[in-house]
């Protein structure tokens, strides 16, 4: 690895070594809601009708792995990640359901391994936060995101967000600091992941940043879908027509 693909993956090694309890962790956490979001992603992609869908920092397939087994038709899935121990478990979760064929890539999403306007669809399950969380790196992972789709295509995020209202902000804070970064690190036995984790979503962006964000890199059309109070969201925005 190169000294630049170093820089871009400070989280590299935590994410290497968290993925035998990744899914089981992410089930505690949110109290099963995690499932609930990624449902809620997987209906806004299928209503795209899509022929070609990637999700990026796939980890161990969630989302990847619902689309295939809610879509009713035939569709190409490729699912990428820069962690082959992720992408090792989420091959096995394939192996055992009843879906359509996922295509596993090792890639690096500051250098993705696909052609221009290849994907109707490209989403991602709450590891947009890792893509743009005080990460110097953030534009060029949009820039790759926006060349590989499609023009008209959507990127949708499902996402950590802020709520508006000050008490459940206060009680989404409390929840990140005891149940997230405490308990996830005890029982994980990986202490500095679920501490990133919790200090990254406390402090993640609102929505309103997030939307500038996206805009500034070539996306248009956003649209912020709050969940569970506004502490999770589902974002969409797409690639413009030609």
């Amino acid at each position: 690895m190169d000294k630049e693909a170093a820089a871009r993956r400070p989280l590299f090694r935590m994410f290497n070594d968290v993925p035998g309890k990744y899914d089981i962790m992410n089930r505690i956490l949110t109290l099963g809601q995690d499932e609930r979001w990624r449902k809620k992603a997987t209906k806004l992609c299928l209503e795209e009708d899509p022929e070609h869908v990637l999700d990026i920092c796939t980890g161990t397939a969630d989302l990847a792995l619902r689309i295939s087994g809610m879509s009713e038709k035939e569709i190409s899935i490729t699912a990428s990640d820069f962690s082959q121990p992720m992408l090792d478990v989420a091959a096995e979760k394939a192996q055992k359901l009843n879906g359509q064929e996922v295509k596993f890539v090792l890639a690096d999403t500051a250098d993705l391994p696909f052609e221009e306007n290849q994907f109707n669809v490209t989403t991602i399950g709450f590891a947009f936060r890792n893509l743009t969380y005080k990460n110097k790196f953030a534009g060029q992972y949009l820039s790759e995101i926006l060349r590989t789709l499609k023009p008209g295509g959507i990127f949708i995020i499902a996402e950590s967000s802020q709520p508006k209202n000050l008490f459940l902000r206060f009680g989404f804070r409390v929840y990140l600091k005891v149940w997230v970064q405490w308990l996830g690190g005890l029982l994980s036995g990986h202490r500095k992941a679920y501490r990133y984790l919790a200090v990254s979503a406390r402090n993640y962006y609102s929505p309103e940043e997030v939307k500038g964000l996206l805009e500034e890199n070539g996306f248009t059309d956003f649209q912020h879908r709050p969940m569970l109070g506004g502490s999770a969201a589902i974002y969409s925005v797409r690639k413009p027509r030609l």
